[in-house]
């Protein structure tokens, strides 16, 4: 046959196109890169046409052409040969290949090509196409990009391809002494790398190096390699500090922590990476007011990045400032997210993804049913799934501010800072209304009450904040008639949903009058006035000479992603009202609520964002009844470790890992899996977990890989590996 066994390939239409397509896309790589590319051309013998063939790898050491060209050699024996003695067909065999990897630091791709039998070549393909000689330099640069890649987007949703090959990207405590020499000589270029989406511009600590260090030995709670590597930095780099700092209070040496930002910040109070990190210890330690006065210290110190800002949002919840966290939030500069580096390869014609015959055997992924995977379209199109970034974070500040006041105080409190539109409407009509008569041309009765708000007398409308923040703007007509008042909901708990679901629910009622009366419970926030119209509300002002004077030199004006991200949080708060007042209602009704197992999914997403963590966890619970859901068991393996419940953590780090074996991904560390069986390692000790394995009964294929955590924690002295 001409494919190989156990790994994924994609079959060229013209040989060596996938090649060329790399080299023509290599100008729009931003930061890391893309995957490592492995391309084959397998021969059958003369006369015979050869075929091209490609997959994505990541994990392969690339730190020489010998070892790129051992990879490529060890997928000669991977070819599947079915050719029996009588068969007059000829074996399939790899003629030759050439792995690529891109240089991050130099923005230039490393190539070997390898001919079988033959040499090894190597090159280097910069954004131009043309070709160089291989330094070791380059090399060094090589090796660390790739070993970042693969730690780093190790779990990266927006990193996946079909047909990507994970292998351990570290698989020795030599290998390991190796990265951290690299990262160690490289570290003074690693801004080159770029940053998260949240840093606007990286720098020599705030950059992908530094940040692939601390997962890399974060993830399995071995901060003391990191620390000896930033001690020696710290001596050549004094805004190491902050990483140094961070390391010490990951090994609970925190006299050693408060000693480094101490001397590091008198003798650099400006840097705001080290507030920060002092500004999370205090709050670790309950002094949130000692807290915010470094926070503040960091927004003076870097006002263009956004994390400063986050960070003293952070602080203002916490100390129940609310009027000020979303003042502060308002003033976040926001930046566009940049995609991952991925590949753009022309259509293939034709796909081999195999799986191993021990995932088919063990019967653990289940099989999907179609049925299992239809979702209702206003969950599917709830828009905050799909926020990036800046974005994404802000809106989780945003959700953490409503899980403590409620939604009603939330509008109540955007209205007190925030000029609403309603409020700029009625300021301009009373304008051209005093202009009017002034003329003597027409008379309009209005009046202007107390709060600033122009009403017309024929709308008697209610003058409250929070009712005017609630007002639907489809409901706004050029007249304002009058209407029932609008009752509002606080959305802080199970309970409290429950109760308003409750008293809506009517004991013979259906579930679609349940749904009708929760839906309109929730008020749809009233849009802020925008920037183009408040830049006339001085003069406006100026103008208004009788009844009371109106000015807005109390309130700021809402920037209008923030007024964007108020309806992403409304749509979500009012699916979520509607789904616990059902289940308030089929339980008083004792009939079984139904869902899919896609929408008992976005269910769970949903009350994440939301932090109801309880009934997250419910949907996740019933999303696994009816289907195979890797998000539900990874937050299930999260939720549960945290809890330490040792049994179901494992029944999930299994399912996890065999659907990660299935699809490539056959890499132990660094993981979300091994992440959170190293915390349970803590508690529980890895000999306990081996132990609870072994009795599970598991197929022998599936306990060795699930052994593969184990090893690794024994091979790096990884906490609770003694014991």
């Amino acid at each position: 046959m001409d494919t190989f066994r156990d790994v994924p390939e994609f079959f060229e239409v013209e040989l060596g196109e996938s090649l060329i397509a790399r080299t023509e896309i290599l100008a729009t790589f931003r930061e890391l890169g893309p995957p490592d590319l492995c391309h084959t051309v397998k021969s059958q013998g003369r006369g015979q046409k050869d075929l091209g063939t490609y997959h994505y790898v990541s994990g392969v050491d690339a730190s020489s052409s010998a070892s790129l060209a051992a990879y490529l050699n060890s997928l000669t024996y991977a070819v599947e040969d079915n050719s029996a003695w009588f068969s007059k067909s000829t074996a399939w065999k790899v003629r030759n290949g050439c792995f690529c990897c891109f240089n991050a630091f130099s923005r230039v791709d490393v190539r070997v090509d390898v001919k079988i039998p033959g040499g090894v070549n190597a090159y280097v393909i910069d954004l131009r196409g043309e070709r160089h000689d291989a330094t070791p330099e380059i090399w060094q640069e090589t090796y660390l990009s790739a070993l970042l890649r693969s730690i780093l987007y190790a779990d990266d949703a927006n990193y996946r391809l079909m047909g990507f090959r994970k292998l351990d990207p570290i698989t020795s405590p030599e290998a390991e002494l190796r990265f951290l020499q690299a990262a160690e000589a490289l570290f003074a270029k690693g801004w080159q790398l770029g940053s998260d989406p949240e840093i606007q511009v990286a720098s020599v600590v705030s950059n992908h190096l530094t940040a692939g260090v601390l997962k890399y030995f974060g993830d399995s709670f071995r901060y003391d390699q990191a620390a000896n590597l930033f001690e020696k930095l710290y001596a050549r780099e004094p805004d190491v500090a902050s990483l140094l700092a961070q390391s010490y209070i990951g090994m609970n040496e925190e006299v050693k922590a408060v000693q480094v930002m101490s001397t590091a910040l008198r003798d650099h109070p400006q840097s705001y990476t080290l507030l920060h990190v002092q500004c999370d210890f205090l709050r670790s330690k309950g002094k949130f007011e000692w807290a915010l006065k470094l926070a503040r210290q960091a927004v003076n110190c870097a006002p263009s990045e956004f994390v400063t800002w986050a960070k003293l949002t952070e602080v203002y919840i916490e100390l129940e400032m609310f009027e000020a966290a979303l003042l502060t939030l308002n003033s976040c500069p926001m930046f566009t997210y940049n995609e991952r580096d991925l590949h753009r390869m022309p259509t293939p014609q034709r796909t081999h993804l195999p799986v191993k015959q021990y995932i088919i055997d063990s019967q653990i992924l289940g099989e999907d049913r179609e049925e299992d995977n239809e979702a209702d379209l206003a969950l599917k199109r709830l828009p905050a799934p799909n926020l990036r970034g800046t974005f994404a974070r802000a809106y989780s500040l945003l959700t953490k501010l409503v899980s403590q006041i409620g939604w009603d105080e939330l509008l109540t409190t955007r209205s007190t800072v925030f000029v609403m539109e309603e409020e700029y409407r009625m300021q301009k009509a009373q304008v051209d209304i005093n202009a009017v008569t002034s003329n003597g041309t027409s008379a309009v009765k209005s009046s202007v009450h107390d709060s600033g708000v122009g009403t017309f007398e024929s709308g008697g409308a209610d003058d409250d904040a929070s009712t005017r923040a609630v007002a639907s703007p489809s409901d706004q007509k050029t007249e304002l008639e009058p209407g029932p008042p609008i009752p509002t909901i606080r959305i802080t708990s199970e309970s409290d949903g429950e109760k308003e679901g409750g008293a809506d629910a009517r004991p013979n009622g259906d579930a679609s009058a349940v749904t009708a009366a929760a839906e309109d419970t929730l008020g749809k926030p009233e849009q802020a006035a925008s920037q183009e119209e408040g830049e006339d509300s001085a003069g406006d002002t100026a103008t208004l000479n009788g009844g009371e004077a109106f000015s807005f030199s109390n309130k700021r004006l809402c920037e209008r992603w923030l007024d964007n991200l108020f309806m992403v949080l409304y749509e979500d708060l009012r699916v979520w009202t509607i789904f616990r007042a059902e289940v308030a209602h089929f339980k008083t009704q004792h009939v079984a609520y139904r869902k899919t197992g896609a929408e008992w999914e976005i269910l769970g997403d949903l009350g994440v964002r939301l932090h109801h963590k309880e009934e997250a966890k419910e949907a996740y619970q019933r999303c696994l009844d009816s289907k195979f859901s890797v998000k539900a068991w990874t937050k299930l393996l999260e939720m549960y470790a945290e809890e330490g419940d040792l049994q179901r953590s494992l029944q999930a780090a299994i399912r996890l890992t065999a659907y990660q074996h299935r699809y490539y991904m056959e890499m132990s560390y660094p993981t979300a899996v091994g992440h959170h069986l190293y915390r349970l390692g803590q508690v529980h000790g890895h000999a306990k977990i081996s132990y609870t394995l072994m009795s599970m009964g598991l197929p022998e294929a599936i306990l060795k890989i699930m052994e593969g955590y184990l090893r690794y924690g024994h091979a790096f002295k990884v906490e609770g590996s003694d014991f």
